[in-house]
């Protein structure tokens, strides 16, 4: 037998034998997390409590929002963006430093079927952006304030700001997009990958950039075993293998 054969076998015995020592002791987390990672955790998170026993409650947000739900608690750990903890005050409610769990870049959607307009150059997106009759953004969020500086990097922020179609969540871009309320979608890639739409392509150049998903326990974590065992899964094959097919890069 060959080492990945040897380490996936060790690895689903020792997933396997997780069930009956959590089933004692499951515990119940209340999880927060970025709201990008929708689809990889709604994936994930019931093969863990599957093989520990463990519940997950996750609330899924933009970033404003969970910097406040951060500060004011409780909470017992979060999958949040880094942005969440560049704030001192949510910063201070995890223990330890954060580690890295996935990162994401950003790109442009059209309509499935639709023709692909060019994105590979910064003057060849921004002309794109320019004859779009319609965008689809969320802005509320640290991705969506990261999509209006590239506009304002290329010189056309009030030009597609009458254009733009604000969204109530990121899921909402690839949905408008595929139901014809907006030409193109502009996000992160991951979230673009939805029923639908196709993806023109990412960012091109020095514009693109990744926004990195980091993850902690809460200092007044209920479990904290519990927490650091659904991290620790994070970053498992199982894991990554189900982050690179929603779209998401690990580590």
């Amino acid at each position: 037998m060959d080492k990945p054969s040897i380490a996936a076998t060790l690895l689903g015995l020792a997933i396997a034998t997780m069930a009956p020592i959590a089933a004692v002791r499951a515990s119940e987390l209340k999880v927060l997390a970025g709201g990008s990672m929708t689809a990889s955790l709604k994936e994930l998170g019931p093969r863990f409590e599957k093989a520990t026993g463990h519940k997950l409650d996750i609330t899924f947000a933009a970033t404003p929002e969970l910097i406040k739900m951060v500060t004011s608690g409780p909470f017992d750990l979060g999958v949040v963006p880094v942005d969440v903890v560049k704030n001192d005050g949510a910063r201070a409610k995890f223990a330890g430093a954060p580690e890295n769990i996935a990162r994401v870049g950003y790109g442009v959607a059209v309509k499935a079927g639709a023709s692909k307009p060019d994105v590979s150059t910064p003057e060849a997106l921004k002309a794109t952006l320019l004859r779009a009759q319609s965008i689809a953004v969320f802005p509320s969020s640290a991705a969506g304030a990261y999509v209006q500086k590239t506009f304002e990097r290329l010189g056309i922020a009030d030009q597609v700001k009458d254009k733009s179609k604000v969204q109530a969540a990121p899921g909402a871009i690839p949905q408008a997009v595929a139901k014809g309320e907006a030409e193109l979608g502009v996000f992160l890639t991951n979230v673009l990958l939805a029923p639908g739409v196709e993806l023109a392509g990412p960012f091109p150049g020095d514009l693109q950039n990744e926004l990195v998903f980091v993850g902690g326990a809460a200092t007044d974590c209920k479990d904290a075993a519990a927490a650091k065992a659904f991290l620790d899964y994070l970053k498992t094959p199982e894991a990554t293998a189900v982050f690179k097919a929603k779209g998401v890069t690990p580590g």
